[in-house]
C-alpha cells in the first residue's frame, strides 16, 4: 500500500509540469471566426522533442494539426462523431496528413498523456481513441493510476511498464515542450485544429472541417 501511495503521489507532482493551461475546453463560440492568427508553416510543421503521431501519407497535400487534452469532452466528440468520417473520407484516400500534438489540461489529462506518449508508436492511436472514448471511465477531479491503467491494458501494456512510464523523465520533459509549443501557436483550449494556414477552436462540424481542408493553398505547398 506505502508503495502503490508512492507512485501516486509520483504521478501527482509529474503531471503538474503539464498541468496549468490557462484556460480550459473552448467552447461553440470559438469557432465562428476561423481565420484566426496561425504561426508560420515552418515553425508549425516542425516536430517536437518526442516526435509527431501521424495518420495517413506524407504525401497527402494537406496537412490538419489537431491539439488535444485527454479529458477533453469536445476532443471526446470530435473523436467519436467527427474523426471516423474524417478518417474515410480525407486520410484514407490520401487526401489529409493527420497529426496529433498534447496539450494536457490538468494533472488526470497530464498523466493519461504521459502513458499514451509511453505505448508503442503503433499503438498510439487506438491508446488515444480509448482514452478519448472512455472519459466516464477514469477521468476525475484527482489522479486515479489504476482507473488509467485499466485503460492503458487494453493496448497490451503490463502494470509494471505503466508505473515505469509515470516517471519516465525524457517524456514528461517533451509532452512539456509540446505544449509550450502549442501555447507559443496561440493555443488555449482544446482542441485547436490547424488546416490550411487557419485555426479552429472548440466545437467543430464535419461541414467546417470538410470547408477547411478543401480551401487553398495547404500547409505543405510551397
Amino acid at each position: 500500500m506505502l508503495v502503490r501511495a508512492a507512485r501516486a503521489s509520483v504521478v501527482l507532482g509529474v503531471a503538474i509540469a503539464l498541468s496549468g493551461c490557462g484556460g480550459g475546453a473552448v467552447g461553440t463560440d470559438a469557432t465562428a471566426n476561423k481565420a484566426l492568427d496561425v504561426p508560420a508553416k515552418e515553425e508549425l510543421m516542425a516536430e517536437g522533442p518526442l516526435g509527431d503521431r501521424v495518420l495517413g501519407k506524407a504525401t497527402a497535400p494537406v496537412t490538419v494539426i489537431e491539439y488535444v487534452s485527454l479529458t477533453c469532452p469536445h476532443c471526446a466528440n470530435f473523436q467519436k462523431n467527427l474523426f471516423p468520417r474524417v478518417k474515410k473520407e480525407f486520410i484514407d484516400t490520401g487526401k489529409v496528413r493527420f497529426i496529433v500534438r498534447e496539450f494536457p489540461i490538468g494533472h488526470t489529462s497530464g498523466t493519461a498523456a504521459i502513458v499514451n506518449r509511453c505505448a508503442p508508436a503503433d499503438k498510439y492511436f487506438f491508446l488515444l481513441n480509448q482514452f478519448l472514448t472512455r472519459q466516464p471511465e477514469w477521468v476525475s477531479q484527482e489522479v486515479r493510476p489504476d482507473a488509467i491503467y485499466s485503460v492503458a491494458k487494453a493496448s497490451g501494456m503490463t502494470r509494471e511498464t505503466f508505473d515505469k512510464c509515470l516517471t519516465n523523465q525524457t517524456i514528461i520533459d517533451g509532452l512539456t515542450e509540446v505544449k509550450q509549443r502549442g501555447r507559443q501557436f496561440g493555443v488555449i483550449g482544446t482542441p485547436t485544429f490547424f488546416i490550411n494556414g487557419r485555426k479552429a477552436q472548440g466545437e467543430v462540424t464535419f461541414e467546417e472541417i470538410k470547408a477547411m481542408i478543401e480551401q487553398a493553398p495547404s500547409p505543405q505547398s510551397t
